[in-house]
C-alpha cells in the first residue's frame, strides 16, 4: 500500500532510505512473491505496450498525411524497440541502481544482473519491476515522434534517441524516482508526469525549433488523412492508460483502482470540454477534438493519479483541456513553431500543469492522501515547481547537444524531395495503402 501521510513512499535499497513515489524495496529480509501484485504489475506492463505500439502508432498515423503513415508507424516500433534493448542494458541500472551521489545509479546491475526482490509491504520481484518501467523508457521517446513526423531522418531518429534515453530519461527518472537528490526534496510524480511527459514535451519542442518548419508551414491546415483511425488510437491508448497509471501503484489493491478511477474521469472530463471548446471557438467539435482532449486529460492526471480524489481528478482533466488547447493556438499560430502534432502542447504542458495542481489537490481538505509534517499546499507547490524548472531546463539542454551532435554524423532532416514525396516512399520504399 502506498503510504498516505507522506510526500512519497520511503524505500529501502540496499539498506539506504530514499524517497519514491512509486515503489518500496528491500534487498535483506527476501520473502516469498506476492503472486496478486505480480500479475497485476505484468498485466500492467502489457497495457502499456498496447498504448505504445498500436495505440501510438494509429493515433499519430491518422493525424498525419498517408504519404508518411507507415514513417511513424515504424519509427515508433524502432525507438521503443531500441529503447528496450538500451533499457536491459544499462538503463534500468542508471535509473534505479543504487545512487551516486543523489544523480545517478551505480551501474551495478547493467544487463539486469543481481536481481531480486522488492518489499516493504508487499513482495514484488525485481525483474517484475524492471519490465514495468522498460516500457516507461520504451514509450516515452516514442511520444517525442509525433514532433517530427514527415521531416526527420530515420538513421538520425534512432540515434538521438537512443542517446537520450540514457542521458535525459534515465538521470530524471533517477532524480525522482530513484532515490535522487529531487525525491529527497519531495518531488513528487506518481506515473510519469514529470519523468515521461515533461522531458518529452520540452525535448520536442527544442527538436521542432531545431529541425524547423515543414514545406508549407504555416498555410492552410492539412487535414489528418484518416480521423477516425487517430480516435481509434486515442480510444486504445485511453485504456492503456490504465496500466501506466494504475500499474504504478505497484499493488493489486485500493491504490491501484483508484488510480483508475482518476484517469479514467479526467479522460472524460478533458475530452467533453475539449469538445466544447471547439464547439465554442470553431462552430463544431471534431473527432481529433476528441482524441486530443483524452490524451491531454491522461497527461494531466499522470502525475496525481494517485494522491487525489475522483473529484479533484475531474479538476484537472478540466484544466488540462483549457491549458493544451490554449498552449496549441500559442505554439502554432502565434508562435509558429511547427512541432507537428502537438507534443510540447500536450504532453509537456498537461505534465507540468498536473505536477503543479497535485501540489493542491493532495491537501487532505480536497481528499487528497496528504502531506509530509510541516508541509502544506505552498511549500508542496514550490517543491513541484522547482523539480519542473529542473527538469524542463535539463531536459532542453541536454536534448539540444545531443540533436547537434548526432546531426554532425547523421543529417536530421530530409531533403526536399523526399519531404515532398513522403517518407514512406523516399525513406523506405513502401506505401502505406495500395488501391488498384
Amino acid at each position: 500500500m502506498l503510504r498516505k501521510a507522506g510526500l512519497s513512499l520511503t524505500v529501502i535499497v540496499a539498506g539506504a532510505s530514499l524517497p519514491h513515489s512509486l515503489f518500496a524495496a528491500s534487498m535483506t529480509n527476501i520473502a516469498r512473491n506476492d503472486t496478486g501484485d505480480t500479475a497485476w504489475v505484468v498485466t500492467a506492463s502489457a497495457l502499456i505496450l498496447l498504448m505504445g505500439f498500436p495505440g501510438l502508432g494509429l493515433f499519430y498515423g491518422g493525424l498525419v498525411r498517408a504519404k508518411n503513415f507507415l514513417s511513424v508507424l515504424l519509427q515508433i516500433g524502432a525507438v521503443a524497440g531500441l529503447a528496450s534493448v538500451l533499457w536491459i542494458m544499462v538503463g534500468y541500472t542508471l535509473a534505479f541502481g543504487d545512487s551516486v551521489g543523489g544523480f545517478i545509479g551505480n551501474g551495478a546491475k547493467w544487463m539486469l544482473i543481481n536481481l531480486t526482490i522488492l518489499r516493504e509491504g508487499m513482495a514484488l520481484p525485481e525483474s517484475t519491476f524492471a519490465l514495468f518501467h522498460m516500457t516507461f523508457a520504451a514509450i516515452t521517446p516514442a511520444f517525442m515522434v509525433g514532433a517530427w513526423v514527415g521531416r526527420a531522418r530515420f538513421g538520425w531518429v534512432l540515434v538521438f534517441t537512443g542517446l537520450w534515453g540514457l542521458l535525459v530519461y534515465a538521470p530524471v527518472a533517477h532524480w525522482i524516482w530513484g532515490g535522487g537528490w529531487l525525491g529527497q526534496l519531495g518531488v513528487t510524480d506518481f506515473a510519469g508526469g514529470l519523468v515521461v511527459h515533461c522531458t518529452a514535451g520540452v525535448s520536442a519542442l527544442v527538436i521542432a525549433l531545431l529541425l524547423g518548419k515543414r514545406q508549407g508551414f504555416p498555410g492552410p491546415a492539412l487535414l489528418p488523412h484518416a480521423p477516425g483511425m487517430s480516435l481509434l488510437g486515442a480510444m486504445l491508448l485511453w485504456v492503456g492508460w490504465f496500466g501506466f497509471n494504475g500499474g504504478s501503484a505497484l499493488t493489486a489493491t485500493d491504490d491501484a483502482s483508484t488510480a483508475i478511477i482518476n484517469t479514467h474521469v479526467a479522460a472524460a472530463s478533458a475530452a467533453l470540454v475539449w469538445l466544447m471548446i471547439e464547439k465554442i471557438v470553431v462552430g463544431k467539435p471534431s473527432t481529433a477534438g476528441f482524441a486530443t482532449g483524452a490524451i491531454a486529460g491522461l497527461v494531466t492526471i499522470t502525475p496525481a493519479a494517485g494522491f487525489i480524489a475522483p473529484g479533484a481528478a475531474i479538476m484537472l482533466g478540466v484544466a488540462g483541456a483549457a491549458g493544451c488547447y490554449w498552449m496549441i493556438t500559442l505554439i502554432k499560430r502565434r508562435m509558429k513553431i511547427d512541432d507537428s502534432l502537438n507534443v510540447f502542447a500536450v504532453h509537456g504542458v498537461g505534465g507540468i500543469l498536473g505536477s503543479l495542481l497535485l501540489g493542491i489537490f493532495m491537501a487532505p481538505e480536497f481528499g487528497g492522501t496528504g502531506f509530509a509534517d510541516g508541509i502544506g499546499i505552498g511549500g508542496m507547490v514550490g517543491v513541484q515547481a522547482i523539480g519542473i524548472a529542473v527538469t524542463a531546463v535539463f531536459s532542453a539542454v541536454v536534448t539540444a547537444v545531443i540533436a547537434v551532435g548526432v546531426s554532425l554524423f547523421i543529417p536530421m532532416r530530409v531533403n526536399e524531395d523526399d519531404e515532398l514525396q513522403g517518407l514512406d516512399i523516399a525513406s523506405h520504399g513502401e506505401r502505406s495503402w495500395q488501391i488498384d
